[in-house]
């Protein structure tokens, strides 16, 4: 691998200054292919790094490389967004977090907006207005509304967005069904899928074939969402669940249970429960999971989150103290920080390294709901 130490060490070079990214794309031993930016050459250990379309670092092994492709060009500028809902004020706050500053002014949308997700590729924001029965999109280029609100069901508030980003899957809580989006025309495609009584969230399983749906009757619907149709599985869980998340491999699904203060565990592949319910204490209504898979960030409701180790099921140490009344938490794509929406009116940050809050909350607008951060270009 000789030539390749040569070639990255003239390209660095080359890069050194002139606002020029090198761009990668490499097979592995195991058929693998990953495309990134070069961040670095490591001729100590035969490594280069770099950082893939979610901006997460990565690194890899020379001698792990079967091909190895590159192209030279512009850097693009990136930048990581937390998009949180205000509902009492119809706005979406956006947060800068490389300075944890709220940028630009609100942006108005619907009635009661609560659930938020970002299309993986970062061009646009999907809104669920609970109050008007509508989905708003924001172009995340100028932030600001792209047309006409989207109709759906009643009492819209979970939503998110397949891995590929073609559709968005909309919780109507008060019609007890899904709506999907095309995300390409931004109109509503089929007919309503049928949930569970009170349908409130969804996630969807990296893969993108199942969604997965709490039900105020303290059910789990499974939806296959390449047909848009329900598998008829209710997985009981506990009560009153709010928030679900699903993690990195898929083979395990996250439910905080709103009225019995604990997290139900879900294996996906048999769709039953896997052990008894974590305890956690509070009224639990957000759950995030780190992109490595390993811990599961829990609201408490009051006014802390609990952290959940993965691979034993436990909760780590005491509750982290944010913000008056939590209700969401998201993590950044690196996973070195958590962001907590306090129905105060503020988002706190926690250093997922320490477990500990940065600096003061960042003040956004009335009663912030949901939370979604993404890598926008």
């Amino acid at each position: 691998m000789n030539f390749l130490f040569d070639l990255l060490l003239n390209l660095l070079k080359v890069k050194k200054g002139k606002g020029i990214c090198i761009f990668f794309t490499v097979t592995l031993l195991n058929s693998l292919t990953i495309t990134l930016k070069l961040n670095a050459f490591n001729p100590f250990d035969n490594t280069i790094t770099g950082v893939d379309a979610n901006n997460i670092p990565i690194t890899i092994k020379l001698d792990d490389i079967v091909s190895i492709k590159f192209a030279v060009g512009p850097c693009q500028s990136c930048k990581i967004l937390a998009y949180v809902t205000n509902r009492n004020d119809n706005t979406v706050s956006v947060i800068d977090t490389a300075t944890n500053t709220v940028l630009g002014s609100p942006i108005p949308v619907g009635l009661s907006p609560i659930g938020v997700a970002i299309t993986p590729n970062g061009s646009k924001v999907y809104v669920a207005n609970a109050g008007s029965n509508t989905v708003s999109v924001i172009d995340t280029a100028t932030n600001t509304v792209l047309g006409g609100p989207i109709p759906v069901g009643l009492n819209p508030i979970g939503i998110a967005i397949t891995p590929d980003g073609t559709r968005a899957y909309v919780v109507n809580a008060g019609s007890n069904t899904l709506s999907v989006i095309n995300t390409t025309t931004d109109t509503v495609i089929g007919s309503p899928i049928p949930a569970g009584v009170a349908p409130f969230e969804i996630a969807i399983t990296p893969d993108g074939t199942r969604a997965y749906v709490t039900n105020f009757d303290s059910t789990v619907s499974v939806i296959d969402t390449t047909t848009n149709t329900s598998l008829g599985i209710s997985i009981p869980v506990g009560s009153v669940p709010f928030d679900i998340a699903i993690t990195p491999d898929g083979t395990r699904a996250y439910v905080a249970n709103f009225a019995q203060g604990t997290v139900s565990v879900i294996n996906t592949t048999t769709n039953t429960p896997l052990g008894s319910p974590i305890p956690i204490g509070g009224v639990p209504s957000g759950i995030a999971i780190t992109p490595d898979g390993t811990r599961a960030y829990v609201v408490n409701g009051i006014n802390t989150i609990s952290v959940i180790d993965i691979a034993t099921n436990t909760v780590l140490g005491s509750p982290i103290p944010v913000g008056v009344a939590p209700l969401d938490v998201a993590i950044t794509p690196d996973g070195t920080r958590a962001y907590v929406t306090n129905a105060e009116g503020t988002v706190s940050v926690i250093d997922t390294t320490t477990n500990t809050v940065l600096g003061s909350p960042i003040p956004v607008g009335s009663f912030p709901f949901r939370i979604a951060i993404g890598t926008i270009c």
